[in-house]
C-alpha cells in the first residue's frame, strides 16, 4: 500500500528529527524551539499553520514558570538554532501549533501530539542509548522522559504522508502539537480558545505506558483518572520563637493542620477517589514563628464529578485550617485533567486498520491507564458535542520505566504509529 512505502522511507528521518527533540528536550511552556522546528516542518510542507496565543485561553494556562525563566528559555531555544521571529511569537509560553489541512467536504478529523519534556536530569551512564549515542538531553533540567520526543516525530511523519496522499482525503484534518501536558497543564487552555471545536474525530496515542510490547497496538484507552493540582499559599506573621511567640500567626501549623485533615476527606461512594500532599515548605528559621508555608498537593477521581468533590471538600479543609490558625491562605491551580472513556466504536475503526501495518504483532481492543492525561479535556468536549474520541497506545520495549532518569523507547513504534493514524485517518474518511 502507498501508506507503507511512504512511511517506510520516512522512518529514518523521523528518528533523526526524535533524536534531535531528545537531545534539546523543553519541559512544559518553553518548548520555544520544539515548536519553531514543527512549524517549519509544517510550512515546508504546505500546511495551514496557527501558532502563538492565538490558540490558548490565558485564563487556563496553568503553572506557567515565572518570566524571567521563559526569557531564559526563549533565549537558549535561538542559541540552539530557532527561528528568533517564531520564538517571539510565543512569548509568554504560547508553545502550541496547530496544522490544519483543508481537503473539501467531509467529516473533521483531529490528532493531538503532546511535545513537552520533563523537568528532570537524564542519566549519563554509559549503558544508557541516548548518552552512549551521542542524544542525550543536553539541557540540565530536562528530559524526554515519557516518549514526547516520539509523539512529535509521529505527528510530523502523519504530516508529511498526508501531503502527499492529499489527493485521497476529504473533509479537514487538525494535527495538534500540545505543549506542558506533564502536570496536565496545557489542554485546557487550548480547548478553551476553541482548538477542538468542530472536531468530529479526534484521535491522540502514546508509546509505551500500558504497552510496552513492541508490535501491539492498544486501540482505545479506559481507566483516566481526573484530576486537579493546587498550590496553597499560607501567609502569617512572623515572631521572636523566645520573646514574643504570641504575636505570630503560625503559616507552618496551618498547612500541617491542612496536610493531615485533607488525607481524612471520605472517600466518595461513586467510584475511586485520591489525594496526597506531595510538598510542604515552610519557615525561616528555627527562632522564628514561620510566617509562610506554601502546600503542593493533588486530588484524583474516577469522574470528573468525583474530582470535583475532591477538589471542592480540599479547598474546604485548607481554608478551615487557615482560619483556625488566623492566617491567610491562597489557593492556586497548576493544573488538571478531566475524567474520560474511548468511544468503542472508534476504537473499532483503530483496531480493523491496525493489522494491516507492517510491524503490528498484536491489537488490543481496550487498555487501562490508571494515571491522569490532559487530552481528556478535548476528548470531553468533542464527545459534549456528538463528535468520538479515542486514544491509543502504541507498543513499544522501554528501557525503563516512564519519568525514570533512563528511559527510552524501541523507535520502531514511530514507524507503527505513523501507520496506525494514518490508516484510521482514510478509514473514517471511507478512502
Amino acid at each position: 500500500m502507498q501508506v507503507t512505502s511512504l512511511v517506510r522511507e520516512l522512518a529514518p528521518r523521523l528518528v533523526q528529527m526524535r533524536r534531535d527533540f531528545h537531545k534539546h528536550a523543553e519541559a512544559g511552556w518553553t518548548e520555544f524551539r520544539t515548536a519553531a522546528l514543527v512549524i517549519g516542518e509544517l510550512q515546508k510542507l504546505g500546511y495551514e499553520v496557527n501558532y502563538g496565543k492565538e490558540l490558548f485561553h490565558p485564563d487556563y494556562m496553568a503553572g506557567l514558570p515565572t518570566p524571567a525563566e521563559l526569557d531564559r528559555q526563549m533565549q537558549r531555544a535561538v542559541a540552539q538554532g530557532a527561528d528568533p521571529n517564531l520564538v517571539q511569537a510565543m512569548a509568554g509560553g504560547c508553545t502550541g501549533v496547530v496544522a490544519t489541512l483543508r481537503c473539501g467536504e467531509g467529516p473533521t478529523v483531529a490528532l493531538r501530539f503532546d511535545i513537552d519534556a520533563l523537568g528532570q536530569t537524564e542519566s549519563q551512564d554509559a549503558s544508557h542509548r541516548p548518552a552512549a549515542e551521542g542524544f542525550g538531553s543536553v539541557n540540565h533540567g530536562a528530559m524526554h522522559a515519557c516518549g514526547h520526543d516520539g509523539h512529535t516525530a509521529i505527528g510530523l511523519g502523519v504530516a508529511a504522508v498526508l501531503m502527499q496522499i492529499k489527493e485521497r482525503l476529504r473533509g479537514t484534518i487538525k494535527l495538534i502539537f500540545q505543549p506542558a501536558e506533564e502536570g496536565v497543564r496545557g489542554a485546557r487552555a487550548m480547548v478553551e480558545a476553541g482548538v477542538v471545536d468542530g472536531v468530529d474525530y479526534l484521535l491522540g496515542a502514546h508509546l509505551g505506558f500500558a504497552a510496552k510490547e513492541t508490535g501491539l497496538v492498544v486501540c482505545g484507552t479506559g481507566g483516566f483518572l481526573a484530576t486537579s493540582k493546587l498550590d496553597a499559599i499560607f501567609t502569617g506573621v512572623p515572631a521572636h520563637a523566645g520573646a514574643a511567640p504570641q504575636e505570630g500567626r503560625n503559616a507552618l501549623l496551618a498547612a500541617a493542620s491542612a496536610s493531615l485533615n485533607l488525607h481524612a476527606i471520605a472517600r466518595h461512594a461513586g467510584g475511586a477517589s485520591r489525594i496526597n500532599v506531595g510538598e510542604l515548605q515552610a519557615g525561616t528559621g528555627r527562632n522564628v514563628v514561620p510566617a509562610t508555608a506554601t502546600l503542593k498537593l493533588e486530588t484524583r477521581g474516577e469522574t470528573t464529578e468525583i474530582d470535583g468533590y475532591m477538589r471542592q471538600e480540599a479547598e474546604r479543609i485548607i481554608r478551615a485550617a487557615a482560619a483556625m490558625w488566623d492566617v491567610s491562605v491562597r489557593i492556586e491551580p497548576q493544573g488538571s485533567a478531566a475524567g474520560a472513556v474511548s468511544d468503542a466504536d472508534l476504537a473499532a475503526v483503530v483496531g480493523k486498520v491496525a493489522p494491516q501495518c507492517p510491524g503490528v504483532t498484536r491489537v488490543q481492543e481496550l487498555g487501562l491507564l490508571g494515571g491522569s492525561e490532559d487530552f481528556t479535556w478535548m476528548m470531553d468536549r468533542v464527545q459534549k458535542a456528538g463528535g468520538k474520541a479515542t486514544y491509543l497506545m502504541i507498543g513499544s520495549q522501554i528501557a525503563a520505566p516512564h519519568h525514570d532518569s533512563r528511559f527510552d523507547f524501541d523507535e520502531a513504534g514511530i514507524s507503527i504509529g505513523v501507520d496506525v493514524l494514518v490508516r484510521t485517518l482514510l478509514e473514517l474518511q471511507g478512502r
